[in-house]
């Protein structure tokens, strides 16, 4: 077994002693005292329980506190080279591990800070023009084409769309009120996404187009439209204008066919 289990030394506690006494639910419990967004929860409960299956999937299911940097190190690999998962995902699983050992198991696992994090490859995210943007919203109606609106004209992420309720918006501001994280969704996400596959098809736009497409348009929107780099950055709830300054390389591709100004200067040959 690696050091980990010979030598095991306990962080510093962030918060009181557990109450729960199965793994998934003191998982739970940090979490919601941290309080951490019910995604994020659902995401770590979810790669801590395929972490533990998977080493137990010969037959000796062992908890965590039984493993070490070996078995991290496989799972990780196993998630790299098997299923050949995407950077953020992979990152997430990892997060999720960091989070286990170092805030329930409460242990300070030096060899865990060693792992490498996958470097994120920026890709531009597919954006509508406004006039895709215009066709796909007149064909989309009843409470989807409201969802859609909402996703296009705030900017909000799916999952706050789908959980928004009217308490949360607060009119005399025309801001949401924070949202806690004890939240369900009112319309199945699979429903949204399915309305808006069939109006991107209708519209015969040829572009990938996902829900996460009308955030991305809103941003860009914004920025052609001259809003300044930080209100935009605001506006998404990005914590580091860095993830916000994607939506510039988004225009500068856009910009690939503008004509140039020198063109409107000189007489035409």
């Amino acid at each position: 077994m690696s050091s980990y289990n010979n030598s095991p030394k306990h962080s510093k506690p962030s918060g009181p002693p557990l109450v729960a006494t199965r793994l998934l639910d003191q998982v739970r419990e940090r979490l919601r005292y941290m309080h951490y967004s019910l995604q994020t929860e659902k995401s770590y409960v979810y790669w801590i329980k395929f972490f533990v299956r998977w080493h137990g999937r010969l037959g000796t299911m062992r908890h965590p506190r039984e493993m070490g940097q070996l078995e991290v190190e496989a799972f990780l690999t196993m998630l790299a080279t098997e299923r050949r998962v995407s950077t953020s995902t992979h990152r997430q699983a990892l997060s999720a591990l960091l989070y286990l050992y170092k805030e329930v198991i409460r242990q300070d696992l030096p060899w865990l800070q060693e792992f490498g994090r996958p470097i994120p490859t920026k890709r531009i995210p597919s954006v509508l023009t406004r006039e895709e943007m215009q066709a796909i919203l007149t064909l989309m109606t009843g409470e989807t084409g409201l969802l859609a609106r909402l996703l296009y004209v705030t900017g909000m992420r799916r999952n706050e769309t789908l959980t928004l309720r009217v308490k949360d918006i607060d009119f005399d501001r025309h801001a949401r009120r924070d949202r806690g994280i004890e939240r369900r969704h009112h319309l199945y996400e699979q429903r949204l996404q399915r309305a808006l596959k069939n109006a991107v098809s209708q519209a015969g736009i040829a572009k990938p187009v996902s829900v996460h497409t009308l955030r991305h348009s809103f941003a860009t929107h914004l920025l052609q439209a001259g809003t300044d780099i930080r209100t935009v950055q605001e506006l998404l709830g990005h914590s580091d204008v860095s993830t916000t300054m994607i939506y510039t390389h988004v225009l500068k591709v856009a910009a690939g066919g503008t004509t140039s100004p020198l063109d409107s200067l000189l007489p035409a040959q």
